[in-house]
């Protein structure tokens, strides 16, 4: 999704789109390598305005997509809705070599070159921010059983329960002088 920066006058312009993932390569990639599998395509909802020296772009991305529960395996449905705010600055082809403490506002500025803003890398920035990294099926899942394998979200199984903490596994034989 692009906007003209010569388009942008005294009031905000709002856009809204269904736009396909095969727009978004990152995406892409990331379903073609199994980490998610996207079931809707990108609703997105953006306001464009300009204020004073910048350019503030006020949005919504949503979608929904199947992840696999990083304890029991199991595939499940997530919901994405995420709301962001970012302010673009035209690039005045500054090199900064030194180091700069970055503020609040400079976390969510982007910048642009030209008459054209093209805002699919924040779009996919979204997106991918809210997929989580250990993606769970509920936050109670009891995963797989370390012995035999059993879902225990379904059924308890019959292993002896001896000895399943693994963390602590390697010290167990360490005595004290």
């Amino acid at each position: 999704m692009k906007i003209r920066v010569d388009d942008l006058k005294d009031k905000a312009v709002e856009l809204s789109s269904e736009e396909p993932l095969t727009l978004y390569s990152t995406l892409m990639e990331l379903q073609e390598a199994g980490e998610c599998s996207f079931q809707a395509p990108l609703r997105i909802h953006l306001t464009v305005a300009r204020e004073y020296d910048h350019i503030r772009l006020s949005g919504r991305v949503e979608t929904s997509l199947r992840l696999d529960c990083s304890r029991c395996l199991a595939e499940f449905p997530l919901y994405i809705d995420s709301a962001f705010t970012i302010f673009y600055m035209k690039d005045d082809g500054l090199n900064q070599d030194e180091d700069v403490e970055l503020a609040e506002e400079d976390l969510i500025s982007a910048t642009y070159e030209g008459n054209e803003i093209d805002f699919t890398k924040e779009i996919t920035e979204q997106v991918i921010l809210a997929i989580p990294f250990k993606p769970l099926c509920s936050e109670d899942c009891k995963g797989l059983c370390i012995k035999c394998g059993a879902e225990l979200n379904l059924a308890k199984c019959e292993c002896s329960q001896d000895n399943m903490n693994l963390k602590f596994n390697a010290l167990k034989n360490l005595k004290e002088k």
